[in-house]
């Protein structure tokens, strides 16, 4: 059996490194011409780490991480609502990560390349295009010198992201959904906030949010941070922001001028950013199957979903993990391919649902309607942390780690 990996982002990768362990020959195609470190942070849950330490890379990701102790949230007038203990400190096998997105993807490619060999790894081709007969896919590439190239495997896997070219081979009307929320993610060099380890959420979209945590510790040897930070509004009629163009914290900065809290200026920090991303939130609408004879989805190929509760990572390397398993398992590719289908898409579905409507920020949202919008005395005088606590339950049962393992 050979296996086609369409992208070259964390789920393809996951994928590669997955079907290597298990014996299953596979080659990855990416479409940059070189892989560097870019973006900003991102969150790895111990559903997220659990399977990168079943790929043998945990350990290589807590040495640039840093291991997050507590999740707090707090409301646009900087007023405490809940904290709860993460990852290992709340009893689970696996840590809770915050790292620099970068810094994830070269351990992942760099792995891909010492276990499976440069040969099986191919950089500046973009899929074009998917065929298939009734024995191989093939799949047709732009290659960044200029010319085509058409490869043939028994299995063609579509990694290839939100635009994902072969979802819109098959679904060709599928567009993004934006409800108006637009984004701004940044780092910033800052000294420590609240314990060094803390993910923060501050208010809620409609009036403006901030999610805020460390993804490198001393990171210029005088005992400071850097914060990654994501900036959100909903704001009606708004055109989307540009993912492909820089942003700037002054583009933003007027939604949280007056959030000036004892514990955090967060005007200075939007300000003082190395650099700034826009992006718009977005997400897609669930689709009817991902599989079609030889080829499938995998990834945000097949279910893209809000940022709002660190899973498009986790639900990812999930799913590559389990086509890993089904290819192993299965003699008839076809089936094997079903098999994943069934088994993956009414679970993503679910946290792209759970996302839009009752994100983990629904707790701040909780105390907002209980405030009437308000400043508080108290969070006990509105709802118990044991109320609030079920809230944040509810969606670990549906991301798929409320279980401590």
């Amino acid at each position: 059996m050979k296996v086609a990996i369409i992208g070259g982002g964390i789920a393809g990768l996951g994928l590669a490194l997955n079907l290597h362990a298990r014996g299953i020959d596979c080659e990855v195609f990416e479409s940059v011409p070189e892989v560097k470190e870019m973006g900003v942070g991102i969150t790895l849950l111990p559903h997220a780490t659990r399977e990168l330490a079943a790929l043998g890379v945990l350990a290589q990701l807590e040495a640039v991480a840093i291991e997050n102790l507590e999740s707090v949230f707090f409301n646009r007038f900087g007023q405490f609502v809940y904290k709860e203990l993460r990852g290992r400190h709340d009893g689970y096998s696996t840590p809770e990560l915050g790292i620099h997105r970068g810094k994830l993807h070269r351990i992942l490619f760099e792995n891909v390349l010492l276990r499976l060999g440069a040969d099986k790894v191919h950089t500046g081709h973009r899929c074009v295009r998917v065929d298939q007969t009734e024995h191989h896919a093939s799949i047709s590439f732009a290659l960044s010198d200029g010319s085509t190239r058409t490869v043939q495997a028994d299995i063609a896997v579509a990694c290839d992201g939100v635009n994902s070219t072969v979802r819109k081979q098959f679904f060709p009307d599928d567009k993004i959904c934006f409800a108006g929320i637009n984004t701004w993610r940044g780092v910033t060099v800052h000294k420590p906030i609240l314990t060094g380890k803390s993910y923060m959420r501050i208010g809620s979209i409609d009036t403006g949010k901030m999610v805020v945590y460390p993804i490198v510790d001393n990171v210029d040897g005088q005992g400071n941070q850097l914060i990654n930070w994501m900036a959100e509004i909903r704001l009606p009629d708004t055109p989307m922001n540009d993912w492909n163009k820089l942003g700037s914290g002054a583009d933003c900065v007027q939604y949280f001028k007056d959030w000036k809290f004892p514990w955090l200026d967060v005007p200075h920090l939007i300000l003082s950013a190395q650099r700034v991303f826009e992006y718009p939130m977005v997400d897609k609408d669930a689709l009817p199957q991902w599989s079609f004879g030889r080829i499938t989805l995998m990834g945000d190929a097949a279910h893209p979903m809000y940022p709002r509760g660190s899973n498009g990572s986790a639900q990812g390397l999930i799913d590559a993990r389990t086509l890993a398993d089904v290819l192993q398992q299965h003699t008839d590719v076809v089936a094997a391919l079903k098999h994943y289908e069934q088994l993956r898409l009414p679970t993503t579905a679910k946290v792209v649902q759970t996302n839009r409507t009752t994100p983990p920020d629904f707790i701040i949202m909780k105390a907002d309607e209980l405030s009437g919008n308000q400043p508080f005395h108290h969070i006990d005088d509105l709802i118990s942390q044991e109320a609030l606590r079920q809230i944040s339950d509810q969606y670990k049962q549906v991301a798929g780690f409320a279980a401590k393992s």
